[in-house]
């Protein structure tokens, strides 16, 4: 959909609450992070979230066990390498982010803000869920930047989407105990019914609302699948006093207008 004005991409996420644009990102730009993140796994350099960490389906029952130094995340990119913060704050996000807002972005150094793993072994599998499920902020239009760093299929844990998922209203018994979207329940057959898995090449971006529900499989390859997520939020819009949320200042990123 790279293809498209900006206004129709736009049109797009309002819509199915994501889009995807091709190539959003150089081959310069993907093999420099890309060789950052490798490095940084290879060292395990810190902060690191452990798959068993979470112990989502498939990851080790604790990093004692066999594969329990598998890693899930690699936190705090922003502050990471200057790579990352560059590509955080790149102004073709903010000009983008910009016209969908209406304002100034901010990037959140506190949700996502780190380099995705999901490893051929020890890879956990990510229910149905919105991204807004633990955030605390004064409005619920944020928006992630998806960027991968190599391609992303359903067989390697691509992320699936549900078109539409972001402006449903759901009752809380739709989802469980950890705030997933249940997939024994019946009202909910429908929604995953309608799931999709745009296949990604490296330098590929997709945007997606925080409300809309998206899952990711195991990693059936032989290749460690690396991405690259950053959230944003309009300037406007605050993270409530006391919460993770507002844990961590937020990054405005260059002025859309300027």
């Amino acid at each position: 959909m790279s293809g498209l004005l900006i206004d129709d991409q736009i049109a797009v996420l309002r819509e199915q609450g994501f889009v995807v644009l091709r190539g959003f990102a150089s081959p310069e730009q993907v093999a420099a992070l890309r060789a950052v993140a490798e490095r940084h796994l290879r060292d395990h350099v810190a902060p690191i979230e452990y798959e068993a960490d979470l112990r989502y389906p498939g990851a080790p029952e604790s990093r004692a066990a066999e594969g329990g130094l598998t890693v899930r995340r690699l936190l705090g990119a922003y502050a990471r390498d200057p790579l990352f913060a560059r590509w955080a704050t790149d102004p073709r996000i903010g000009r983008w982010l910009g016209r969908y807002f209406g304002e100034t972005p901010v990037l959140s150094t506190v949700h996502h803000n780190c380099v995705m793993t999901k490893h051929p072994a020890y890879g956990s599998l990510t229910g149905w869920h919105q991204d807004i499920r633990y955030w605390s902020f004064s409005d619920t239009d944020l928006v992630s930047c998806w960027l991968a760093l190599g391609p992303e299929t359903r067989e390697n844990g691509g992320l699936s989407f549900i078109p539409g998922s972001h402006t449903a209203s759901y009752a809380p018994e739709q989802f469980d105990a950890q705030k997933f979207f249940r997939d024994d329940e019946p009202r909910n057959a429908e929604w995953i019914a309608r799931a999709v898995c745009p296949a990604l090449q490296a330098g590929d971006v997709v945007f997606f609302h925080c409300r809309t529900l998206h899952a990711a499989q195991g990693n059936r390859s032989e290749q460690v699948k690396l991405s690259v997520v950053h959230t944003y939020h309009p300037q406007s819009c605050h993270p409530v006093a006391g919460t993770r949320s507002a844990s961590q200042p937020g990054v405005p990123l260059e002025d859309p207008a300027g």
